[in-house]
């Protein structure tokens, strides 16, 4: 069989995708998406988009860019990616429903939905593909979804199926319910400031107001007319105002912006491989270990306030209060996405992150509801710690140890300073704070730290009294 050429750099895909305007409509894709009943179950119980909104909408289009701007070994690369993933994402809903993430029918909605926002953003901005266009554009959309190998007839036959695959979904299968409700009235009113913010942060409290203000009327105003039919959400004029002049403005806009400003993603694409990290003091998207050294009196115990902080800001990736097997996966999700493991690496930090919940779950669930929470994780750490060294052996240190030998990207049984930025850089460390804490541990000062040094590290940083050990400064001066 012969294998259709991807979209290319003048593909009238990418030129619809790439631009920035695209964000107009993405809060609507994550609402259209989010009401599938398998999407919504699989949210509430492993994503992080409660806790870590930002990261988690970083992931998202950081998929899309590899999925549909890269050749055919990244594309390929980060279906299987995603296969791994999504496997993992399976159970039973609130109603007692069995779901999977691997659903061909869910996969399928999520990837039409993508196309269709596609066209519902050139249609809200008064300039709608003619049908030529929609008919070229679904045909590179198709070439890229053949990768996924899922069933032909499950998708919209053409490009003028789909609005009547939309229509019937909607109305069929679609439901409105808790997490649809958080994302169009509450999410952005709780989150956190997203990095890059700057000198804006202090702002972000009045900021975020205004933001889901509009980011709610505008999404409702544009999803689908059968959508909002059917769940009762009217679009008021205010809002259909506010849709026209927004849209209108930014086709405007991006029309009188040279092509390099255009768009988001360049369109000749992204490299098929990895790229190894650079000497930039912009550190990337942070993984999972972010290991906070709050203030403290130099005669107090540091140890509980350093689990607790500890426990909200690292362990309770879902932002639940508790943590359980959802938070540790997304944990080790987190160290795997901007590293692009091999399967078997991906696999083996997954393994060591599931012996760890064990360990947590063995010695912390007291009222054995299968959670863990804070108080119970501090009450039987400072426990487990003080009985010997052995209690961070069986948990902590198999998930540690994994989390060095994926970062040692090169094999060399040694973390450089780019290694060391990839785990535990972020939006609010300070360059010059993580040169520190690479420098704390380093400790015969060869620029490079060992998987002991690095065992090490943690484990001061659970057992120190005080912050004025090296483990204990791993993002820096406490």
């Amino acid at each position: 069989m012969v294998t259709a050429d991807l979209p290319g750099p003048d593909s009238l895909l990418r030129r619809t995708l790439g631009e920035w305007r695209i964000g107009l409509v993405a809060w609507r894709l994550l609402v259209l998406q989010t009401a599938d009943p398998a999407v919504a179950a699989g949210m509430a119980n492993f994503s992080t988009y409660r806790a870590h909104p930002w990261r988690r909408i970083e992931h998202t289009m950081d998929s899309g860019k590899r999925l549909f701007f890269s050749d055919r070994e990244g594309l390929r690369r980060e279906v299987a990616r995603l296969e791994r993933t999504h496997r993992r994402l399976a159970g039973t809903d609130e109603q007692g429903r069995p779901y999977t993430a691997l659903d061909p029918a869910v996969r399928v909605w999520v990837l039409v939905t993508l196309y269709e926002c596609m066209t519902a953003m050139r249609e809200l901005s008064g300039r709608p593909l003619a049908p030529h266009e929609l008919d070229q554009m679904y045909a590179e959309f198709r070439t890229v979804c053949a990768e996924f190998g899922l069933p032909d007839d499950l998708f919209p036959a053409t490009a003028a199926d789909v609005p009547a695959y939309m229509d019937r979904t909607i109305r069929s299968r679609l439901e409105y319910g808790e997490p649809v409700r958080y994302l169009l009235f509450d999410m952005l009113r709780e989150a956190p400031a997203p990095r890059r913010l700057g000198h804006l942060t202090p702002a972000w409290p009045l900021l975020r107001t205004v933001a889901a203000h509009v980011i709610g009327a505008l999404t409702i105003a544009d999803l689908p007319e059968a959508f909002r039919e059917r769940f009762g959400l009217p679009r008021t004029r205010r809002a259909a105002l506010l849709s026209f002049s927004l849209h209108r403005g930014m086709r405007v806009l991006m029309n009188a912006l040279p092509e390099h400003r255009r768009y988001r993603t360049p369109l000749a694409g992204i490299p098929s491989t990895p790229q190894p990290p650079s000497d930039r003091p912009s550190p990337p998207e942070p993984s999972v270990v972010r290991l906070p050294a709050p203030r403290r009196r130099k005669s107090a115990d540091a140890r509980p306030a350093r689990l607790q902080t500890f426990f909200q800001q690292v362990l309770d990736q879902t932002g639940d209060g508790r943590i359980g097997s959802a938070d540790l996966q997304a944990m080790a999700h987190n160290v795997c996405w901007p590293l692009e493991l091999p399967p078997e690496r991906e696999a083996s930090v997954y393994a060591a992150f599931e012996t760890w919940w064990q360990h947590l779950r063995t010695s912390m669930d007291a009222d054995g509801d299968g959670q863990v929470t804070c108080e119970e994780f501090v009450t039987a750490m400072l426990t487990g710690i003080d009985a010997g060294s052995a209690y961070l052996e069986q948990g902590l240190h198999v998930a540690v140890r994994a989390i060095f030998h994926a970062a040692d990207t090169d094999g060399s049984g040694h973390l450089c300073a780019d290694e060391y930025r990839t785990i535990f850089g972020g939006s609010r460390v300070h360059p010059a704070e993580l040169n520190h804490g690479f420098r704390q541990l380093d400790h015969d000062g060869d620029g490079r730290i060992t998987e002991d040094e690095f065992v090490r590290a943690f484990t001061e940083y659970f057992t120190a009294r005080t912050d004025n050990t090296a483990g204990s400064q791993l993002l820096g001066r406490p």
